[in-house]
């Protein structure tokens, strides 16, 4: 008898599901290690290929068997697109599409669909840097659309490079440019904005975040000069931090009780060089009598990233740049662990699972760190070749030498971003996903 009532208990359990939410993976179920492949190439172990159309930068989402990804294409980005996948075959599920309400020249030296989306048990959220944001319940059904971009006046250069972020009931959307910024907290269930915050104008393409800190979300936003924490509820502000610089192109990843770390580096031009040397760091937030602070507890004076932004997993930070240099860091005191290069660039940031580290090298070779004190590599991954990815058609030739050493850099396939469900590794290039998995 004990034991049918104990499996009918486990029979009424509701299951979680499989969910990788948002950018970096904020609020996604936790994956074990042993059901997550450690070797792959492009043949073995590579479960799927997906073309999608066009190009996108954005990483992907998953909410169970589902996977959502964008994607624009046309001369001038003139079609946005959002696409629903099989989690387990890659099989297309629905794809939709909405106008570019502000078109511009499709390049090399712009956002592409950069926006990483959000996703719940009810909807996908979908934000494009021209502004334009859309809803769609699971199965592709409209629900809502805004052009936040004309409604608030945006006219970024390069286009906004930011992602939402979410808790519950709303998502937050940061328009930091060169021109007046913006804050906004948006219902997700009307689209509505429930309140809007002026920021003053600076370049910046890092995205906003929530950390907890005893108990209450803060609404973080690292960039360009200043971390400000906001009440997500109302858009409040509980505190500020204005001794940094360089932070324009990281994200804050909650660390636990309060903290997280602050990635930061020079600018193209050697700007912001003095500040960002004693800008990435550990941040605590904390209370202080009714009120909040947030204090710097220590400094890596010499990492510098580029747009992977700094992780810390098991008592270990980790920061990677460009060049494919991992520096790894004791998370209590800050105290230089090992630094080494990797045989790849990177530019997505990297993911701890298990006893591993997975570092995405930028032209796709996929380093297995062992999680620890240690450096340690436990694999090398080839994840494409010539053969396995589809082509892609190039944009021509760009306007300036600037341009040309840009397109350069972003005209072969690119590893921009992960999702990890479903003991599947899905990797996100420009014009397809690959799912690597045992």
């Amino acid at each position: 008898m004990f034991s049918l009532v104990f499996a009918l208990c486990l029979l009424a359990e509701p299951r979680l599901p499989e969910a990788w939410p948002a950018f970096l993976g904020a609020g996604s179920t936790v994956a074990e290690a042993e059901s997550l492949p450690l070797q792959w190439t492009p043949t073995d172990n590579m479960a799927w290929v997906q073309p999608l159309p066009g190009h996108g930068q954005s990483s992907p989402v998953v909410w169970d068997n589902r996977l959502f990804v964008t994607s624009v294409e046309g001369p001038e980005k003139d079609t946005y697109y959002t696409i629903c996948l099989d989690t387990g075959t890659g099989a297309s599920i629905w794809k939709r599409s909405v106008a570019n309400s502000a078109p511009v020249d499709n390049s090399y030296y712009v956002s592409r669909a950069a926006p990483t989306p959000v996703v719940d048990s009810e909807r996908v959220i979908v934000f494009f840097e021209s502004g334009d944001c859309v809803a769609y319940d699971h199965d592709g059904q409209l629900l809502w659309q805004r052009l936040l971009g004309s409604e608030q006046g945006l006219s970024p250069e390069f286009g906004i490079g930011s992602s939402p972020c979410q808790t519950e009931s709303m998502f937050f959307v940061l328009l930091d440019y060169e021109g007046p910024g913006k804050l906004l907290g948006i219902s997700k269930k009307t689209g509505e904005t429930v309140w809007k915050i002026d920021r003053q104008p600076r370049r910046s393409w890092s995205s906003p975040a929530i950390v907890r800190a005893d108990g209450q979300p803060h609404l973080v936003v690292s960039s360009a000069g200043t971390i400000d924490g906001y009440d997500p509820a109302d858009g409040k502000l509980l505190w500020t931090f204005d001794d940094i610089g360089g932070n324009t192109g990281t994200t804050p990843i909650d660390s636990g009780a309060g903290r997280f770390l602050v990635g930061a580096s020079p600018g193209r031009n050697g700007e912001n060089a003095g500040s960002a040397a004693g800008s990435n760091c550990l941040m605590q937030i904390s209370r202080q009598g009714d009120g909040w602070k947030v204090t710097k507890q220590w400094v890596a004076e010499r990492v510098s990233p580029s747009w992977a932004s700094p992780i810390m997993y098991r008592g270990v930070a980790y920061w990677i740049n460009r060049a494919g240099v991992v520096t790894a860091l004791d998370a209590a005191t800050g105290e230089e662990l090992y630094t080494e290069r990797l045989k790849d660039s990177s530019w997505a940031t990297p993911v701890g699972v298990g006893n591993r580290v997975y570092f995405f090298g930028k032209d796709g070779m996929v380093t297995v760190l062992a999680a620890g004190r240690e450096f340690e590599v436990l694999s090398e991954n080839e994840s494409w070749n010539d053969q396995t990815l589809p082509e892609e058609e190039s944009l021509g030739e760009e306007s300036t030498e600037r341009r040309r050493r840009a397109a350069a850099m972003f005209s072969k396939p690119t590893l921009y971003g992960v999702a990890i469900a479903n003991e599947t590794i899905y990797l996100r290039v420009g014009n397809a996903v690959l799912a690597a998995r045992q």
